[in-house]
C-alpha cells in the first residue's frame, strides 16, 4: 500500500535549514570550548607568570640602585648615596612582596624567601656601611666582604625567579600554540561538513523549491502579458503545488472576468462616442504620445482631431503645448501668452473658442492621457463687444451734454446770470459735485474702451523703477499727511529701467495710493515697492488698512464691481478694472494679496526695458 505521508515545502525547509543550524550549533560550541581554553592558557601567562617576571625585574634594577647609593656612600658623597638606599630599598621591598604573594611554580617559593631573608642581612650591613662615624677603611671592608657577596647572590636568586617563569611562560606558549593549532584542524573538517550538507541542501532546494517557483514566475509573465489561457503543472502536494493549483484557479476566474469585462467595456465605449457625437464643444481624448483616440464632431470638423491623428502632425503648435504641459504638471493647462481665445472660420462664419487641457490620471495619480476641450466663446465674445460698444456708444452720447450741465453750474456758481440764496447755492453745488462724479465715471468708462479695443497706442519709454516710486511719493505725500498716514517707498538702487508709458503708470499709481490713502486709518502705513522678479520689475502698493475679505478678493478688478459696504464711498468701481488694463496692455500681470483688518497689498510686473526693446 502505498504510503499518504509526504513531505510539505515546510518540513522540507525544516529539514535543510535544521542540519545547517545543527552542524552551526556544533561548530560553535567547539569553537567556545576551544576559545576559553586558550584564554585560561593565555590568562595564565599574562596574569601570573608576567606579574613574577616583572617583579624579579624590579628587583634586580633595585638591588643594582642600592649598589651604586653604596659606592656613592664610600666615595664620600653620602647625600646622594643615602636617598639612592632609602628610595630604591623601599622599591625593592615591593617587588618582594609582590613575588611572595604570587608563586605559582615548584621551587619558587623557596627561592623568594631566600631573597628575603638575604635581604634583611644586607640592610643590616648597610647601617654599618652607612656609618659615618666609623672608618672609611672599615666600612669598605664590611662592603667587599660581606655586602658584595650578598649582593651577587640576591641578584643570581631573582635572576632565577625571572628565567623560572619565562621558561614556563615559553612553555604555555608552545602548548596554546599546539592546541590552536588542533582547533584549527578541527573546525577546517566542521566547516568541510557544513559545506557538503549546504551544497546538498542546495541541490535538494533548487529541485524542491527554486524549480517550481520558476515556473509559476513564468507563468505570472506570461498572464501579465495577457496570457490568461495559461495552465501551471502541478507534479507535488506541497504548499508550492497548492498554490499552482490556485493559481489555475485564478487564471480560470480572470477568463471568466475578462469576457465580462469586454462586453462591459464594449457597451462602455459605443456609449461614450455617441455621448461624444451629441457634445457642442469642440473636445478630444488623447493618449500620453498624443494620438487622438475618441473626439466630437465638432473637434474633427474644425481643429481635424480625428481618430488616430496625431498633434504634432496636425501643425497646431497650441495644442501640442498644451497636451506637453497638462501631463508634465498634472493640472488643467491653459494658453497663458495671450492668445487665450482661438480664431477660427467655420462654414465661413469666424467663430472663437478657448482652449484648455485636462490631464487623465489614474489611481496612483500617474498622466495616462489629456483632454482637449475648446469651448465655443463666439456669443460670449459678441456679447462683451456688443456690451463695450453700448457703453461706448453711451457714453459718447452723455459727454457733450454732461459738459454743456458742467458748463452751466460753473457760470451759476460764478452769478454771472445773478446772484443766489444760500439754498439755491446749496443745491448748485451738490449738482456740481455730482455732474463732475459722472463725467469722471464717463472718462473711465471711455478710457477702458479705447483700452480694450486696443486703440490707445502705448509710448513706451525707459524709465528707473526708482523714479516711477519717487514721483508717486512726492505727488502723494501732502495727500498722506493730511490723513495722518506714513507713506514711504523702497527700491534697489540697482534694478533696471522699465519700459512705461508715464501718462498711463502715472494713473495706475494714482489709483491704487488714492485707495490706499483712502481706507488706512491715521497713524497707519503705506508703503511703495520695487524689486526684481525674475525677467520683469515686480511693484507692489501695501496699506495697513482695513483689508478686502478673501470672498472678494478675485472679483476686485471687475468692471463697476465694489465691496459691500463700501457703498458710500465715491466711485464707480471702474478704477481697478483700468488699472488691470492699462498693466496688461504693457505686457504685466495684475494681483492682490489682502487679509481682512491687516491690510492689503496690490502687485503688478511690468517687463524690462532691455526686453521691451529686444521684443520690440
Amino acid at each position: 500500500m502505498k504510503s499518504q505521508f509526504t513531505f510539505g515545502l515546510r518540513q522540507k525547509l525544516l529539514l535543510g535549514f535544521g542540519g545547517l543550524v545543527a552542524l552551526l550549533l556544533a561548530v560553535g560550541l567547539y569553537s567556545i570550548v576551544q576559545v576559553s581554553t586558550l584564554g585560561d592558557a593565555i590568562d595564565v601567562i599574562l596574569r601570573e607568570n608576567y606579574k613574577s617576571v616583572i617583579a624579579a625585574q624590579e628587583m634586580k634594577e633595585s638591588l643594582e640602585r642600592i649598589d651604586s647609593g653604596v659606592l656613592f656612600v664610600l666615595l664620600g658623597n653620602a647625600e646622594t648615596g643615602n636617598r639612592f638606599i632609602d628610595s630604591y630599598s623601599e622599591r625593592f621591598e615591593k617587588a618582594l612582596a609582590v613575588e611572595l604573594s604570587n608563586i605559582t611554580l615548584p621551587g619558587e617559593r623557596e627561592t623568594a624567601q631566600r631573597i628575603r631573608d638575604r635581604f634583611r642581612q644586607y640592610h643590616a650591613l648597610l647601617a654599618t656601611v652607612r656609618d659615618s662615624a666609623r672608618p672609611s677603611e672599615e666600612r669598605r671592608a664590611v662592603y667587599f666582604a660581606h655586602l658584595m657577596p650578598l649582593f651577587q647572590e640576591i641578584k643570581h636568586d631573582a635572576e632565577a625567579i625571572l628565567q623560572m617563569n619565562q621558561r614556563y611562560m615559553e612553555e604555555a606558549n608552545d602548548a596554546a600554540r599546539r592546541q590552536a593549532a588542533s582547533a584549527r584542524r578541527h573546525m577546517y573538517l566542521w566547516l568541510l561538513a557544513g559545506v557538503a550538507v549546504a551544497v546538498v541542501f542546495i541541490v535538494f532546494a533548487g529541485r524542491w523549491i527554486l524549480r517550481p517557483l520558476a515556473r509559476l514566475a513564468s507563468s505570472v509573465e506570461e498572464i501579465r502579458r495577457g496570457n490568461l489561457d495559461l495552465v501551471v503543472a502541478s507534479n507535488s502536494r506541497d504548499e508550492i503545488g497548492r498554490l499552482s493549483e490556485s493559481f489555475n484557479a485564478m487564471a480560470e476566474s480572470l477568463r471568466e472576468y475578462r469576457r465580462s469585462e469586454q462586453a462591459k467595456m464594449v457597451r462602455t465605449q459605443r456609449a461614450t462616442q455617441e455621448a461624444f457625437k451629441s457634445l457642442p464643444d469642440a473636445v478630444a481624448v488623447v493618449d500620453p504620445d498624443g494620438t487622438v483616440e475618441v473626439a466630437t464632431e465638432p473637434a474633427q470638423a474644425v481643429f481635424g482631431l480625428r481618430p488616430g491623428a496625431i498633434l504634432r502632425d496636425i501643425g497646431v503648435a497650441w495644442m501640442s503645448r498644451l497636451h506637453e504641459e497638462a501631463l508634465r504638471t498634472l493640472r488643467p493647462a491653459e494658453s497663458t501668452d495671450g492668445n487665450a481665445v482661438v480664431q477660427q472660420f467655420v462654414g465661413g462664419e469666424e467663430r472663437f473658442y478657448r482652449p484648455r487641457a485636462l490631464p487623465i490620471l489614474n489611481r496612483e495619480g500617474e498622466a495616462t492621457g489629456a483632454v482637449l476641450v475648446m469651448a465655443d466663446v463666439t456669443q460670449l465674445r459678441q456679447s462683451d463687444e456688443l456690451k463695450r460698444g453700448l457703453i461706448s456708444t453711451v457714453s459718447h452720447q452723455l459727454k457733450t451734454p454732461l459738459t454743456s450741465i458742467r458748463m452751466a453750474v460753473h457760470l451759476l456758481l460764478d452769478e454771472k446770470v445773478g446772484p443766489l440764496t444760500p439754498k439755491q447755492n446749496e443745491l448748485i453745488v451738490a449738482a456740481r459735485d455730482d455732474s463732475e462724479r459722472l463725467f469722471h465715471m464717463v472718462e473711465d468708462l471711455l478710457d477702458l474702451g479705447r483700452i480694450q479695443s486696443g486703440r490707445v497706442q502705448m509710448e513706451c519709454e525707459p524709465v528707473p523703477p526708482q523714479a516711477l516710486l519717487a514721483q508717486a511719493v512726492e505727488k502723494y505725500r501732502a495727500a498722506a499727511q493730511n490723513v495722518g498716514v506714513e507713506l514711504e517707498s523702497d527700491a534697489p538702487a540697482d534694478l533696471p529701467e522699465v519700459a512705461v508709458d508715464m501718462t498711463r503708470i502715472q494713473h495706475v499709481f494714482d489709483n491704487l495710493l488714492s485707495n490706499a490713502l483712502k481706507y488706512t486709518a491715521p497713524g497707519g502705513r503705506v508703503t511703495l515697492r520695487a524689486r526684481a522678479d525674475g525677467g520683469r520689475i515686480r511693484f507692489e502698493v501695501s496699506d495697513t488698512g482695513r483689508g478686502i475679505p478673501a470672498e472678494y478678493l478675485d472679483r476686485v478688478f471687475e468692471q463697476f464691481f465694489r465691496v459691500p459696504g463700501e457703498d458710500r464711498e465715491p466711485g464707480a468701481g471702474l478704477g481697478l478694472a483700468i488699472v488691470k488694463e492699462i498693466i496688461e496692455a504693457h505686457g504685466g500681470a495684475v494681483d492682490v494679496e489682502s487679509r481682512e483688518g491687516e491690510g492689503s497689498t496690490f502687485g503688478f510686473t511690468l517687463p524690462r526695458a532691455a526686453m521691451e526693446n529686444h521684443a520690440t
